[in-house]
């Protein structure tokens, strides 16, 4: 809280104290571009670690409650093994809904490999039953154990292999994302602090005159950081905006695709709003942390 206090404190600040600092010059216009150009990125980032989030859980979710039986068998016992495997699975405990995928839908599966003009019906294709699970899900060793023995030609996917796969890249490219807006704010970080050290150097004339008339390192500094976290939230404020506008107009997809599905959703448009304060919290320790550094080298 008290920190709190002390920045609210010095946003307000003195209003003498803001002369120490010119008001315009390279190191204003550094820390407006640079707050403005990180949280710019860091809306990206955030964007990506958000939909990275949402695409870990609705791959998980979607693969952990479907499941597939593939059929091969000759072709006299197609039908006989067919009935056997819809017989088992509507028996089975947890098994909510089970049915044969038709023809077109196969062909539609195969199509990304081999073509539109694959001729499924001349070729010696397994039948693939789509099986969905109740929210308790099924016991996939039993049903294996079962379809062994009434249908020796079913096979059983329960996708685990390629869930797990697909949802670790997801949960890596969210944990990414949000590693990205860390080292987004270490730089912002050290540019301000750069900034911070460059318009103290060039003022330690002033800073010389301002302690022989009496004035404290506290004054000064609280002159510096005042000055340097308002750039830095109108700089970050301006990125922010400029962000949002970005990730609106980016064309949209129905969310299953990682690229056509990046973007905000609902409330995830309130998270880029914390960015402007936290990028003036960042702002407001570095100068602090460089003003009295640099004030107790100046003699």
């Amino acid at each position: 809280m008290s920190g709190a206090a002390d920045a609210l404190r010095l946003l307000r600040g003195d209003p003498r104290a803001g002369s120490v600092v010119p008001p315009s010059g390279f190191t204003a216009r550094l820390t407006v571009f640079t707050a403005a150009a990180m949280a710019f990125l860091a809306v990206f980032a955030l964007a990506l670690a958000l939909s990275a989030g949402h695409l870990a859980d609705r791959w998980g979710d979607a693969l952990a409650r479907t499941a597939t039986v593939r059929l091969s068998a000759p072709a006299g016992q197609m039908d006989t093994q067919l009935a056997a495997v819809m017989e088992v699975l509507r028996t089975t405990p947890g098994v909510a809904t089970a049915r044969p995928m038709t023809e077109p839908e196969q062909r539609a599966l195969l199509e990304p490999w081999f073509g539109p003009d694959l001729p499924v019906e001349t070729l010696p294709l397994p039948r693939m039953v789509e099986v969905t699970e109740t929210q308790t899900g099924f016991d996939a060793d039993a049903l294996r154990l079962r379809l062994a023995g009434e249908a020796p030609g079913a096979v059983l996917d329960d996708h685990t292999r390629w869930r797990r796969p697909l949802v670790r890249a997801a949960d890596r490219l969210r944990g990414l994302g949000w590693l990205s807006i860390g080292l987004i704010g270490a730089a912002m970080g050290a540019m301000i602090t750069l900034a911070a050290n460059s318009a103290l150097a060039a003022n330690a004339q002033v800073i010389e005159v301002l302690r022989l008339v009496g004035a404290r390192d506290a004054f000064i500094a609280r002159a510096f950081v005042r000055r340097f976290t308002r750039r830095a939230l109108e700089g970050a404020g301006l990125g922010t905006v400029a962000g949002m506008v970005a990730v609106a107009v980016m064309p949209g997809g129905d969310g299953t695709g990682f690229l056509t599905g990046l973007g905000f959703r609902g409330l995830d448009w309130l998270w880029p709003l914390a960015l402007p304060p936290l990028a003036g919290l960042v702002a407001f320790w570095a100068t602090r942390f460089a003003a009295f550094r640099v004030l107790k080298g100046i003699t």
